[in-house]
């Protein structure tokens, strides 16, 4: 995924969430609904965190230097914990609260059904923008299921997006539930048992994202496929005999660090040693466009390398 492809998603998630957000506010004054309210943060929340997500894609951009030769793209992982911390502590932890307090002394609603309109269009903005975000990971994802993408993704914008818009419908239903359960039954606690249910979604989602964000914060190494295609590139049989060992890291979202050892043929000229590393380097990029940073370090032939 290019980084313009995300801030597409980014840019659609930022405008629906934002809009959403003044017109939860405004229906949570009117109604007194604590799951309004809370919808009303969580969108907060998620508008925040767009504007997170597009500053850490702008400090991503910057020149590699001599304090950081390797550049800035971690960045992007950087911000996108932020976005997790951000939705457990503003999201999460506050419709808890809300939830609890609701329960314990809860409050009739007034205008109910008004919270309901609300809602129902709401629903109708985050679909738009959870199908935009869909939509531009699928060139991603293959075929791959949608929870083995958010997984594996090397890419954190989109997995972040996905489940903050499928978090923000499950909590419009659970909203429009709670407080339809209000008006029928004319009991108000339902109103705070919506709103805490919110907030549980909010902190499983916020948990998942915060273990996805560390492992690519402190660095994740190619994917399987990945792997496999590397390590194939690598080795010419003419030339380059084995490969004896590889290691590789994520710089970035689209910058991966490729290091290995391998055994050449005995016998070859540095010139010839020099070209089959020039070639080798060039099959890897070919097959993996993320390998942009490629050390080779050839060494004697071995009748049996170590792999690992």
């Amino acid at each position: 995924m290019s980084a313009g492809g995300g801030k597409k998603a980014i840019l659609a998630a930022l405008s629906a969430n934002a809009g959403i957000a003044v017109a939860k506010f405004i229906g949570a004054a009117i109604t007194g609904s604590a799951s309004m309210l809370a919808e009303a943060v969580h969108s907060v929340a998620d508008t925040s965190n767009q504007g997170l997500l597009l500053l850490g894609q702008r400090r991503a951009a910057q020149q590699a230097d001599q304090l950081h030769p390797f550049g800035y793209g971690r960045n992007r992982y950087f911000y996108s914990f932020v976005v997790a911390l951000v939705i457990f502590a503003l999201g999460s932890v506050y419709a808890i609260y809300e939830g609890i307090h609701k329960i314990e002394h809860p409050e009739k609603l007034t205008n109910p059904w008004v919270a309901v309109g609300i809602l129902g269009v709401a629903i109708l903005l985050e679909g738009y923008s959870f199908t935009t975000a869909m939509r531009e990971s699928k060139p991603l994802k293959g075929d791959a299921s949608w929870w083995r993408f958010i997984r594996n993704s090397r890419n954190p914008e989109l997995p972040v997006v996905l489940l903050e818009d499928s978090g923000a419908l499950i909590g419009l239903i659970f909203a429009f539930v709670a407080i339809s359960l209000t008006e029928l039954t004319g009991e108000p606690v339902w109103d705070g048992i919506g709103t805490l249910a919110i907030g549980i979604l909010l902190g499983v989602i916020a948990v998942i994202l915060i273990i996805e964000m560390q492992s690519l914060l402190i660095g994740e190494g190619a994917t399987p496929e990945e792997d496999r295609a590397i390590r194939a590139q690598l080795v010419d049989d003419e030339r380059i005999d084995s490969l004896i060992h590889l290691r590789t890291q994520y710089l970035g979202p689209e910058e991966m660090l490729v290091a290995a050892k391998i055994a050449i043929v005995p016998g070859l000229e540095i010139a010839d040693i020099a070209a089959a590393i020039d070639d080798a380097e060039a099959r890897v990029r070919a097959a993996v466009p993320a390998a942009r940073v490629i050390y080779l370090e050839p060494d004697l032939y071995r009748t049996q390398p170590a792999q690992t």
